[in-house]
């Protein structure tokens, strides 16, 4: 069995297409393993060796993966609705009462899309919550903490922009209270509101720029964070330990 093993690892490492893809022998022992991820560009930002302790559900609860996995849905759910929706003062919410009325899957799709936004802001509140109560933000990940703490702020900008894009009462009232309390913020506060709404109150200027917010600018800033964050991950060495000591454990990082 293992002569058969060695032959087609053997046979898969001479393949020319394998090479030139993988760059390295058949991961059939621990130095290949280390190189198909190393030399991976799907995989290199995922530590090559992770702690023992970081795969116990008590110490992580999967939230990071949780909340990678509803911004993915989001990305995904978030294109589907693009396909129904103008962001028109004219024709936002009649596309919104279409998508839950005549729209294939579209009551479907909507929710998947709400409630993983809601489910995201709690998930990565969560997770804060985790790494701060374990020690995750210490050296030497205090850089990966402010990363983490600039996710949870563009996690809520994603869910603010978005709930003007109904264009409902609810969501006109809701904007117009909350960009009144940005407006009363000392010094910057008017020329930030002006700055969300394009004007002196909520109408076509703040509908289209909380759009181009919600569909281009966060999704672009949210996903290069997120690559920084999993990159800082493997180059602190995989997620904190309980017993990490101290101060000088920043090594040759």
């Amino acid at each position: 069995m293992t002569t058969k093993n060695h032959s087609v690892a053997d046979i898969i490492t001479r393949n020319r297409v394998w090479r030139s893809i993988f760059r390295q022998g058949y991961p059939a022992d621990d130095e290949n393993r280390a190189r198909a991820i190393m030399n991976s560009w799907f995989l290199h930002i995922h530590p090559v060796k992770v702690k023992l302790h970081s795969l116990k559900l008590t110490y992580t609860w999967g939230l990071g993966v949780i909340s990678f996995v509803l911004f993915l849905i989001l990305v995904v759910t978030g294109a589907w609705l693009m396909f129904f929706y103008v962001p028109s003062v004219q024709s936002a919410y009649t596309d919104i009462q279409n998508l839950d009325t005549a729209v294939t899957f579209g009551a479907l799709m909507r929710s998947l899309h709400r409630w993983s936004a809601h489910l995201m802001v709690v998930v990565v509140f969560l997770h804060l919550c985790r790494v701060f109560f374990t020690g995750g933000y210490k050296r030497p990940r205090e850089f990966n903490w402010v990363i983490g703490v600039l996710l949870w702020v563009v996690t809520m900008l994603l869910s603010f922009t978005g709930y003007l894009l109904p264009w409902d009462q609810l969501s006109y009232w809701a904007i117009t209270v909350s960009t009144n309390i940005v407006g009363a913020f000392p010094l910057i506060g008017e020329a930030l509101r002006q700055l969300l709404l394009g004007a002196a109150e909520a109408g076509p200027p703040a509908l289209v720029r909380f759009y181009a917010l919600h569909i281009a600018v966060l999704p672009v800033v949210m996903t290069i964070l997120i690559g920084i964050h999993f990159w800082r991950i493997r180059k602190d060495g995989g997620l904190s330990s309980p017993s990490e000591a101290s101060e000088n454990e920043y090594g040759d990082r």
